[in-house]
């Protein structure tokens, strides 16, 4: 179901935030959401019938609303960025032609929550986190047989030592690493920085044993495989079809992933068995928790949903 005078001008709206305001992908998607949320909430009302009650009442469903995914009523966070995202578009909406006498800015703002929720929702709060050590014992735990398996293992230990965004690391070559210099060179020219910004990042003081994986993992690049410098600094998996027309996964191709989710789903499906008190929780989930007892590590490891419970609990990093 849907509204045609509302998928117009929503268009138009995207199109203005891509072109004019240029945030990222991913803020474009969220004004997206918010509204399909909304025009659910108004059983797809035609947007020039907008009346502040529907955004009282829409304000009021989704503070109520329970999150599928912890069972619990949405964050402040959550509720904060959908009504920012809906208040935007109506404070464009109430300057364009054929709306301009439906509505007015001041409507868009019976989208806002109070200064008291509003503080709650932008507070930054610590999250428990594993210890560099925790790290440690992962990477030492990890297969480094086969050329995938090194490159995952390259994969968790460059993350630790750079602290590079995973979308980064997927579009990184080899010249962008200098493991002398012990430095990142982030050319958002070529690399999937932030902001489309470009900086160089060092290498963090965590250990000569973690700095070697990622040296050891240049230099199989370069010397094993022959690589050069625009060559991926992680390449892809490359999948070969055989006889059957079935597909296998075969070594490494020499093609950068297009996308951050390879490297979300080696964090994720390198499971590591450890006793329960070893490892913190950041679920929120039905999983298990564990305590932490050093507030100070590497964020980045939390159990794995319905794992097993007792002494053999699985934890991921995420």
């Amino acid at each position: 179901m849907h509204n045609p005078e509302n998928e117009r001008i929503k268009r138009a709206y995207f199109f203005y935030l891509k072109e004019a305001r240029r945030p990222g992908e991913h803020s474009v998607d969220c004004a997206a959401a918010a509204l399909a949320k909304f025009e659910d909430y108004t059983k797809f009302r035609d947007f020039k019938r907008f009346h502040i009650q529907q955004a009282i009442g829409f304000k009021r469903m989704l503070s109520d609303q329970i999150s599928p995914r912890t069972g619990e009523q949405l964050s402040r966070g959550t509720v904060f960025s959908t009504l920012n995202a809906l208040r935007g578009f109506f404070l464009w909406l109430a300057t364009q032609p054929g709306y301009r006498s439906h509505l007015t800015p001041a409507d868009a703002e019976y989208f806002s929550l109070s200064d008291k929720d509003a503080r709650i929702a932008k507070a930054a709060l610590d999250r428990p986190v594993p210890t560099i050590e925790q790290i440690r014992h992962v990477l030492k735990s990890m297969p480094a047989d086969t050329d995938i398996e090194l490159r995952n293992r390259a994969v968790v230990a460059f993350t630790l030592l750079t602290g590079a965004r995973d979308d980064a690391m997927a579009s990184l070559k080899l010249k962008h690493v200098d493991v002398l210099g012990n430095k990142v060179e982030q050319d958002a020219r070529e690399v999937r920085t932030k902001f489309s910004k470009t900086f160089t990042t060092w290498f963090f003081p965590v250990g000569d044993d973690i700095r070697q994986i990622v040296v050891d993992w240049v230099g199989y690049l370069t010397a094993e495989k022959l690589f050069g410098p625009v060559d991926p600094l992680f390449p892809a998996t490359q999948v070969v079809q055989d006889r059957d027309h079935q597909f296998q996964v075969g070594g490494l191709s020499r093609q950068h992933w297009s996308n951050a989710t390879p490297i979300r789903m080696i964090f994720r499906e390198r499971r590591t068995a450890v006793l329960q008190p070893t490892f913190p929780s950041q679920n929120t989930g039905a999983a298990r928790r564990a305590p932490l007892s050093d507030p100070r590590g590497i964020q980045g490891l939390e159990p794995e949903l319905g794992s097993r419970a007792g002494n053999d609990d699985v934890f991921e990093l995420w």
